[in-house]
């Protein structure tokens, strides 16, 4: 058994040897305890601190008529769009090949113009760095695997729902949020922030059955069985949305692959 599941209680052990660690130093709680086999990373940045594209270091120092010079050059074939200064759809498609992503990939979230680029123009190294960034943030803010995070719930809501509407706007699910419950779902409660981890659920892309029934039916069924009718009702009709995405998902590909 330990030969084939070494990992199986993983998240619980390391629960249980930080709680021991504290005891014995006896001393206050100032570790956070995280319910996974990694310790988590320093809370320096805040989430919702990045969802703001920031200025564009390049032209902080320059004066008035170097901006407006600049301005008239960003359309340029040579000149690269600073994002900051991407104010409405027109300039969008003006400079649909120059623009200059920000540092921040949070701000891409709550940016309509930015996810309108996406949806155009299928940059993979944008896709990486966003995967890279929701997945950190998503592990580091979670309420139920990091205990310190508690208090941090109704933001950790806010993002979750942001991260769903971004899904939304884009007609797809994010590899790192599928991940993100994948991993977290078996320590789920199935209260905290309910609504929002179901809606995304609904946007986990289908793959085979065996996959989805251990990371996915599993933990969810376990849940099921023990809860209120109102939490069944919500579990099927997120697998009902979900079925719903994945068919529209098909239609359009199949559309898309008959004009080519």
């Amino acid at each position: 058994f330990q030969t084939y599941f070494k990992n199986s209680d993983g998240p619980w052990k390391a629960a249980i040897n930080t709680v021991r660690r504290r005891n014995q130093e006896n001393c206050p709680l100032s570790q956070p305890l995280f319910l996974g086999t990694a310790q988590p990373q320093s809370r320096k940045r805040k989430w919702n601190t990045q969802l703001i594209i920031p200025a564009s270091s390049t032209n902080k120092n320059n004066s008035e008529e170097d901006r407006e010079k600049n301005h008239v050059d960003l359309y340029s074939m040579n000149e690269s769009f600073p994002v900051e200064q991407l104010q409405t759809f027109s300039q969008l498609l003006q400079n649909i090949h120059h623009l200059e992503f920000p540092s921040q990939m949070g701000s891409v979230l709550t940016n309509p113009l930015l996810l309108h680029y996406m949806n155009c123009i299928k940059d993979e190294s944008i896709y990486l760095r966003l995967y890279y960034w929701m997945g950190q943030t998503l592990q580091e803010e979670c309420t139920w695997s990091v205990a310190d995070n508690n208090g941090y719930e109704e933001e950790f809501k806010d993002f979750l729902e942001t991260v769903y509407k971004t899904e939304c706007f884009l007609q797809e699910g994010f590899s790192s949020c599928e991940e993100f419950l994948y991993k977290s779902l078996p320590l789920w409660d199935g209260f905290c922030c309910r609504s929002q981890i179901l809606r995304l659920v609904s946007w986990i892309p289908l793959t085979s059955f065996s996959e989805m029934k251990s990371h996915l039916y599993d933990p969810l069924a376990q849940l099921f069985f023990t809860s209120s009718l109102y939490f069944k009702c919500s579990v099927l009709e997120s697998l009902k949305k979900l079925l719903q995405n994945w068919l529209n998902w098909h239609v359009i590909h199949l559309d898309s692959e008959s004009d080519s």
